[in-house]
């Protein structure tokens, strides 16, 4: 076991590794603009046709303010699956459209330095593993595999990931930043999550539905499991669903010690691994 998380250990060390010269690299390329880096070909091909997304609904019935009210980290779901319709609003909530700019850029609803977007949002269902595209509102349909159970393992069997009807997975490709910011990049990718995990829970509060922001996880594992390229890495997990209100909320400890040296404990609301029963 000790053998396997070393090795576990030493690959996150080895992707970290890589993205800081990526990071270092992308330094000297400050420029007004920053370029749209192309992302590398994914190793598996897409199970089918893109789904469009409903629209999202632009008015609901909760205030932003009773949303933060009752905002809340829920670790506890019935078993009752999103439809597209839900889905559709939590993602458009992390990384939706919500307005054109100069130049007719499209502008998203969670901000990012320099518009440079270096993030990308996933959802894990029963039905497979989705990738999804802002610009058109579609689900790209990557896996038909149901994934939940691989994620939990790879956060240290944290059961309510494999429970949860759905898990959204934020990424980052960090060059897209780098290539304008250089060595304040990373603050500005890991804000840049923060700022789209808020939306994600505030719009999941808002549909009546509870969420919870993940850091502790085996980044190599979640790397594999959705067999990102080389140049993206996992920043977020997500775990979105209707909370079940007669089942107790575990108490969590500190995030993964076993990987300390590729991650510091997140915020107040993350979760880590469970603490040890008394």
């Amino acid at each position: 076991m000790n053998g396997s998380i070393a090795a576990k250990s030493r690959g996150c060390v080895l992707r970290r590794l890589y993205c800081l010269a990526v990071l270092i690299t992308g330094g000297v390329l400050l420029a007004a603009d920053a370029p749209q880096l192309p992302k590398k070909s994914r190793p598996r091909e897409r199970v089918a046709g893109n789904l469009q997304l409903p629209p999202p609904v632009l008015s609901g019935k909760m205030s932003v303010e009773e949303a933060l009210s009752k905002r809340r980290s829920v670790r506890r779901f019935i078993r009752r699956e999103l439809g597209l319709a839900e889905i559709s609003q939590l993602l458009w909530a992390a990384q939706g459209i919500n307005r054109t700019g100069e130049g007719e850029r499209n502008l998203r609803t969670a901000p990012s330095a320099g518009q440079t977007y270096p993030l990308e949002a996933y959802v894990a269902t029963q039905d497979g593993l989705f990738h999804y595209l802002p610009r058109e509102h579609q689900l790209e349909w990557l896996d038909g595999s149901d994934l939940r159970g691989a994620l939990a393992e790879a956060a240290a069997q944290q059961e309510f990931i494999r429970e949860a009807p759905a898990v959204i997975i934020l990424t980052a490709v960090p060059a897209r930043t780098s290539a304008r910011y250089g060595e304040q990049a990373p603050r500005y990718i890991f804000l840049e999550a923060g700022h789209a995990a808020q939306n994600i829970q505030l719009q999941s509060t808002a549909l009546e539905m509870g969420s919870v922001c993940v850091a502790g996880f085996f980044e190599e594992s979640v790397a594999e499991v959705l067999e990102l390229p080389d140049d993206e890495i996992p920043v977020y997990l997500i775990p979105v669903g209707w909370p079940d209100a007669l089942q107790p909320t575990p108490i969590y400890a500190e995030p993964l010690s076993s990987t300390a040296d590729v991650q510091s404990p997140g915020p107040a609301g993350t979760s880590g691994v469970p603490a040890t029963p008394k």
